[in-house]
C-alpha cells in the first residue's frame, strides 16, 4: 500500500514555495490510531528551528517532518531542504495576538483547495487581551508560535525574538521507537509498551491504566545464605544476603560460644571478629553495621576482606555465652 507523501523544496528567489509532490511508501512511523500517525517532526540536529532574521521576518530551518491527513489521506513525509523566511503582519493597534508557524499539506484529491503544495506558513491569530493560539487548518503540524505585541512593526522595533517565540515542535519515531522529549507531555500512547523520553526519564505507557508512568527496568536480584564462617569463639546460626544494582545488605547471626565479653564504663571493647562472609559479597570501602543480642547492643566494622569484628557494645555491659547476636548493615559493594 502507498499513500501520497509531499517533500518541500527550495523556495524560489521571490520568497515563495516551491513544491513537489509524489507517492512513496510511508514506512512504520508511530500509530495514533487504527489508521492514523502520530505526526510530528523527526529528531535529528536541530530540525525546523525557527530564528528572528528580521525586525517583523523570522527564519524556519531545514528539518523533516510527518504531516497527518485526514484518515483517507494517510500521512504525508515532509522535507524542508532550504531554509525559509516568513514575514509576519504588523501588530494589532490595541491587543496582541498568538501566530503560529506550521507545515501545511494541500491535496486536491482530497480536499477543496483545488492545490497539490506543502507549504512553511504563518496561521496568524485573533488580537485578544489574552490571546490564545489559532485554530490550525486541516492537514497541519503546529512547529513554533509567536506572540505579536500591539503595536508591533518595524517603525516600532519589530518582534523581540528571543521571547517572542514558543517551540511548539513535537516529536515522531518508527514505531517502537522512543519519542523524544518535544512540546507537551499530555498526549495518550498509542500501544501497550510505547516509550518516550520526558527530561531524560523513560516513561511507558500503560493501555490498561491509560497512564505514562516512570520505566524502572527489571532488578538483578541475587540473595545467598551460604558461605558465612563463625570466628573462633562464636557459632553461626543463620547468614542472609541481597544485592541489587551494587548495593548489598545483610544480616547475620552468631552465638558466643566463647566467655563473657565485659564493656567498659566507656562502651569500647576488645576488637572483636565474630565472623567473615564470602568473597562477592564484601564492601569496597570498610563500612560499619549495628550488633544487639536483646540486652545490649553495639557496633561492627566490615572490612574489605569481608571479616565482622564487633568494637563496641553498651557501656557497663556484656555479651554473655549461649547468647545470640545479630548483625546487619547495608553497603554498596
Amino acid at each position: 500500500m502507498t499513500v501520497r507523501a509531499a517533500w518541500l523544496l527550495a523556495g524560489p528567489p521571490d520568497g515563495q514555495t516551491r513544491t513537489d509532490t509524489r507517492l512513496a511508501p510511508l514506512g512504520t512511523f508511530v500509530p495514533e490510531g487504527e489508521l492514523t500517525t502520530r505526526d510530528g517532526v523527526i529528531a535529528g540536529g536541530a530540525p525546523l528551528l525557527a530564528t528572528g532574521a528580521g525586525a517583523m521576518q523570522v527564519q524556519v530551518g531545514i528539518g523533516r517532518a510527518l504531516v497527518q491527513g485526514t484518515t483517507a489521506q494517510g500521512a504525508y513525509p515532509v522535507a524542508v531542504t532550504v531554509p525559509e523566511t516568513l514575514t509576519v503582519g504588523d501588530g494589532n493597534a490595541q491587543y496582541p495576538r498568538i501566530d503560529s508557524i506550521v507545515i501545511r499539506v494541500r491535496d486536491g484529491l482530497f480536499d477543496a483547495t483545488g492545490q497539490t503544495a506543502v507549504t512553511v506558513e504563518l496561521v496568524v491569530g485573533d488580537p485578544q487581551p489574552s490571546p490564545i493560539e489559532p485554530v490550525l487548518p486541516p492537514s497541519s503540524l503546529r512547529l513554533w508560535s509567536i506572540t505579536v505585541p500591539a503595536g508591533a512593526s518595524a517603525g516600532t522595533g519589530g518582534i523581540n525574538w528571543t521571547s517572542a517565540l514558543a517551540d511548539r515542535r513535537r516529536y515522531t519515531t518508527s514505531y517502537g521507537g522512543i519519542i523524544p522529549r518535544g512540546w507537551g507531555t499530555s498526549f495518550t500512547g498509542a500501544y501497550d509498551g510505547q516509550f518516550r523520553d520526558v527530561g531524560g526519564v523513560l516513561e511507558r505507557w500503560n493501555a490498561t491504566a491509560a497512564t505514562w508512568s516512570t520505566y524502572r527496568p527489571p532488578r538483578d536480584v541475587e540473595t545467598i545464605s551460604t558461605g558465612a564462617v563463625a570466628a573462633s569463639g562464636f557459632g553461626l546460626n543463620s547468614f542472609a544476603a541481597r544485592r541489587v544494582g551494587g548495593v548489598c545488605s545483610f544480616t547475620v547471626e552468631v552465638t558466643r560460644t566463647g566467655t563473657a565479653i565485659p564493656s567498659p564504663a566507656g562502651g569500647n571493647i576488645a576488637d572483636t571478629t565474630v565472623a567473615t562472609i564470602p568473597t562477592g559479597w564484601r564492601p569496597a570501602y570498610d563500612v560499619e553495621g549495628a550488633a544487639s543480642d536483646g540486652y545490649g547492643d553495639g557496633g561492627v566494622r566490615i572490612g574489605t576482606n569481608g571479616t565482622v569484628i564487633l568494637r563496641t557494645w553498651s557501656p557497663g555491659g556484656s555479651i554473655q555465652s549461649t547468647r545470640n547476636i545479630r548483625i546487619s548493615t547495608c553497603y554498596v559493594l
